[in-house]
């Protein structure tokens, strides 16, 4: 599973974090981007900045994408994982 944020629908709410910190942060802007390992995805954000979701967070992304007001949240299912 892929996630990634419009940052151009994003009301700034941060239910995303609420749901799932591992996978979504919010920066100064008051935006909320994806991260991975960590680091936010905000370069160029979003669709460009698509994030790998580990297996234990699916369910807390996909409740998270659920909750979000602005419906800004995208998930993308994938059948490989990335290379190691």
């Amino acid at each position: 599973m892929r996630v990634w944020i419009d940052q151009d629908l994003c009301t700034g709410d941060g239910l995303c974090i609420d749901h799932c910190p591992d996978v979504f942060v919010q920066l100064e802007d008051g935006i909320a981007y994806v991260a991975e390992d960590g680091l936010p995805l905000n370069d160029p954000g979003g669709s460009g900045s698509l994030a790998w979701v580990p297996v234990r967070s699916y369910q807390a992304v996909v409740d998270a994408a659920e909750a979000c007001p602005g419906e800004c949240i995208f998930i993308e299912m994938e059948s490989a994982l990335p290379a190691a």
